[in-house]
């Protein structure tokens, strides 16, 4: 079946409806709403890269979003506000900071009371500041760059783990997957972004590895878009790498791993931390050989949880992926609707302050309850996980393992 971006269809909002008592919900249940008069509608704006470089992921986040407020709606909406409907205001930063600036100051003047999104670290980093300025809550759904939230912005929350976090999680994994298998990887291979997000992260890989005993061959990076890695497959088999590690976004990263199949590149393992497509069901779906035993630290929806595996079905029914771009934003306007409901007000300070108090923990993460420490949410973890078969299987951490890593790749 092919698959296409999800948009909300008549069908879809009847079912969303229909599910609207359902536990993905917030939990907010209203009044019916024939016995009162319709209270004046919520408007946060939900922002994203949904057209540009970055688009795919863009419209991804754009989808999980709008699912959490219908299914919020569906529910009865706000209940401390007399059943409020949240109305999304929709921006397109289109892959830009410059141009996410412009959306924030919009939705600013249109009066929303929070924002959700951002994605890309160099978006966030921009919008985030262009959103303080207006004392306006954002809540980041990706964005991982630490420098987002270590600037002392009052209004800026960050729901997912940062990549201080996540590479030191992604190293310590990829150490007890070596030791297991009797230490075969010693040399690695960098292949990153040039943006905020790529460079920020080898940079953190340059420091740690050699400090766990790998050597860092060759550090390469690319601009987003990148449409031909002819040249780095060929620096790849100059230097005979134990360990590619990618760190790029989705196209970009499709595109190194048919490469490396295609010229037969057969590293031990390819070991990615955040990568684009390294934890996605459209790049197993479309490209299952150059998929296969890729290992990725990333972002992943918890399999324990009912609601997660409810919403990936619903997602994949329409014909669409659930990338870690849907399920993030599912889960932060569940944290901004909880927020909502506990100030009972849309005053964008009331906001800020039920933000910064939340322990929200009806979201559909493998984390503990969402607490807010200097914008940074301490309950947020990564996964590992590796393309096995027809399956993506998260092999870190053990409580939620669903198989043994396979290393080194056993190739044909």
């Amino acid at each position: 079946m092919t698959k296409t971006r999800f948009t909300w269809t008549r069908r879809s909002l009847l079912q969303a409806s229909a599910a609207g008592g359902a536990a993905m919900a917030t939990g907010v249940i209203g009044a019916p709403a024939i016995l009162r008069a319709q209270p004046a509608s919520v408007p946060i704006g939900v922002l994203h890269p949904v057209t540009g470089a970055i688009s795919y992921s863009g419209q991804q986040g754009r989808m999980g979003a709008e699912m959490a407020i219908a299914d919020i709606n569906a529910a009865g909406g706000i209940q401390t506000l007399g059943g409020a409907p949240i109305e999304a205001v929709l921006g397109d930063a289109q892959s830009s900071p410059e141009i996410g600036v412009t959306e924030v100051e919009r939705m600013a003047e249109e009066g929303v009371s929070a924002i959700v999104g951002g994605f890309a670290s160099s978006i966030c980093l921009a919008t985030t500041e262009a959103a303080s300025r207006y004392d306006l809550p954002y809540l980041v759904d990706v964005g991982v760059s630490d420098s987002i939230v270590t600037r002392g912005l009052a209004n800026t929350f960050r729901f997912g783990p940062g990549f201080g976090t996540i590479t030191s999680d992604a190293i310590n994994n990829l150490v007890t997957i070596n030791e297991a298998a009797g230490n075969p990887a010693r040399t690695v291979m960098i292949i990153h972004e040039d943006s905020l997000f790529g460079s920020g992260l080898a940079g953190l890989l340059n420091e740690q590895l050699p400090q766990r005993g790998f050597e860092v061959l060759e550090t390469i990076a690319h601009p987003t878009p990148q449409r031909d890695f002819n040249n780095v497959a060929l620096r790849i088999r100059a230097n005979e790498p134990d360990l590619v590690i990618p760190a790029n976004y989705y196209n970009e990263y499709v595109l190194l791993a048919r490469t490396m199949q295609q010229q037969r590149l057969q590293p031990k393992g390819i070991y990615s931390v955040l990568g684009g497509a390294a934890s996605s069901y459209r790049f197993l779906a479309e490209f299952p050989e150059a998929a296969q035993y890729i290992m990725d630290c990333n972002h992943w929806f918890d399999p324990r949880k009912q609601a997660a595996l409810d919403l990936k079905a619903r997602v994949e029914a329409e014909g669409a992926y659930f990338t870690y771009e849907v399920f993030l934003n599912y889960s932060c306007v569940q944290v901004l609707a909880d927020a909502l409901e506990r100030a009972a007000s849309t005053d964008r300070g009331a906001v800020i302050e039920a933000l910064a108090s939340s322990s929200f923990d009806g979201h559909l993460m493998p984390y503990g309850p969402t607490e807010f420490v200097d914008g940074q949410n301490q309950g947020a973890a990564p996964v590992n996980t590796q393309i096995l078969g027809e399956e993506i299987e998260v092999i870190f951490p053990d409580e939620f393992a669903s198989a043994d890593a396979v290393f080194p790749i056993p190739y044909q």
